[in-house]
């Protein structure tokens, strides 16, 4: 009897725990080849980001997202490939040496993925394509409406589905079928040079590490104390300690689960009492469900200059404003301040993303997409629905009644940081660069996009 042979693809998933998709691979194939393919700028990124390359700090949160997940395989008796090839070759590979069954893969929101799977299942007519939904609250058939009839606005979408019951997290699988010797041009994570190999040195640079066990005790750690029942009231704030949840970065890598955090939000409201701001906690989580969802309907609207509106933006593309916006030199010291902060350490508080976004996007009337894919670049937390989905929001082409939204710079410094010190604490007393400075070789000028542009996710 032939046996059977399987492809994990690991993408949004970095995890053992609460992994639904991985659990059923443990049971349905007996030889399991998992990989991870690395993320590579597309040419609409690399055109709309203006890099080469992604920043350091989110390419060594990855790496060591990876790391923790390779462990995790190890005491499993697996391993995991890390490669350079498309998806496409390694399954070519593996195919061609021992045949092929079925590819495991978590449902992605980011258009790419979605077309690969189609192409893939086109190219391998009999191969079983196992997708679930292992990032998101809901599979849709838990939600009260079709995904193409997502409400338009994340109001309506919370009051449909606040009140829903949500499946507790999934155990983790105890062990899973050996793997197979296959050429896949593995590259050693744990021999790249990124920032620092010492994960001590980057966490207290930036306070993030990355995988599974790390993003579960920061989790813990945060439950542990009082934080969850003042969260309402700390939230807004651009630094300090505790001041957000920041489960973010390891939700983004699905290195925890929305459900998995949700379980232990129930827990700390068990022990110690439900308030608004344990509420608003959830609330934040269904924000994110929103733009999975609205990034699964809208597809490749999500990197349209118009968005999901019928007409565009009245910006344009002005190749100084852009790059004093990226370099944190512009006339607004706590913009400054605020994009040093993201180079430096891969990540900004949501309050701190309004801020600059509404800059970008009103006082310096730039095309809403560079910013956004600037932010894909760095962010260490980078998702698809809600980078895209939050850039449209604010440049008024998204799921906002309002045609924009316009942040008064002037009072947002003495709001969140009247005695400017996070203005000096990151040097957002820049001074004027000079426009002959900025080279706008290969700048691209048009700012209307053909309908079947999309950028590249992961």
């Amino acid at each position: 009897m032939t046996e059977r042979v399987g492809v994990y693809w690991f993408s949004n998933d970095l995890r053992v725990e609460d992994n639904q998709l991985l659990l059923s691979a443990s049971t349905q194939v007996d030889h399991l080849v998992c990989v991870f393919t690395m993320p590579t700028v597309s040419p609409y990124l690399k055109r709309y980001s203006q890099s080469e390359s992604f920043g350091e700090y989110k390419l060594t949160f990855l790496h060591q997202a990876l790391l923790d997940l390779t462990k995790s395989l190890a005491q499993r008796d697996q391993q995991l490939y890390c490669t350079a090839l498309s998806i496409a070759e390694i399954l070519d590979i593996i195919e061609s040496k021992y045949g092929l069954h079925d590819l495991f893969v978590s449902a992605s929101a980011g258009i790419d993925e979605r077309k690969t799977l189609s192409s893939i299942q086109a190219q391998h007519p009999l191969l079983t394509i196992h997708s679930d939904y292992v990032s998101s609250l809901f599979y849709p058939n838990q939600l009260p409406f079709d995904c193409q009839q997502l409400p338009d606005s994340f109001s309506k979408f919370r009051k449909r589905v606040e009140t829903l019951p949500i499946d507790e997290p999934a155990l983790a699988c105890r062990f899973l079928p050996p793997s197979l010797p296959v050429e896949l041009k593995h590259i050693d994570i744990a021999s790249l040079n990124t920032i620092n190999s010492d994960a001590d040195t980057v966490q207290n640079i930036n306070g993030f590490v990355g995988g599974e066990h790390t993003g579960q005790a920061h989790c813990r750690q945060y439950f542990a104390g009082s934080f969850a029942s003042h969260y309402k009231q700390t939230r807004n704030a651009i630094d300090g300690e505790n001041y957000s949840t920041q489960f973010s970065p390891w939700l983004a890598l699905g290195c925890v689960s929305p459900k998995w955090i949700l379980r232990e939000l129930k827990q700390y409201e068990t022990v110690n009492g439900a308030n608004d701001s344990t509420y608003w906690i959830y609330f934040e989580l269904l924000w994110r469900e929103y733009f999975f969802w609205y990034a699964m309907k809208f597809g490749p609207q999500l990197f349209r200059f118009k968005g999901i509106k019928p007409n565009p933006p009245h910006t344009s593309l002005y190749p100084q404003r852009l790059k004093m916006w990226q370099l944190g030199n512009t006339p607004y010291p706590l913009v400054n301040a605020l994009m040093h902060q993201l180079v430096a350490t891969g990540y900004m508080s949501n309050r701190g993303r309004q801020i600059v976004a509404s800059c970008l996007v009103n006082e310096l009337q730039l095309d809403w997409r560079y910013g956004a894919a600037f932010f894909e670049v760095h962010l260490i937390d980078y998702d698809v629905g809600s980078n895209w989905g939050n850039w449209q929001y604010i440049a008024g082409v998204g799921a906002d009644p309002q045609p924009s939204r316009h942040f008064d710079l002037n009072k947002q410094t003495e709001q969140f940081d009247p005695q400017r010190m996070f203005i000096s604490k990151w040097h957002g007393d820049a001074t004027t660069m000079s426009l002959n400075s900025v080279d706008i070789t290969d700048w691209p000028i048009d700012s209307m996009e053909t309908e079947n542009e999309y950028g590249k996710t992961y």
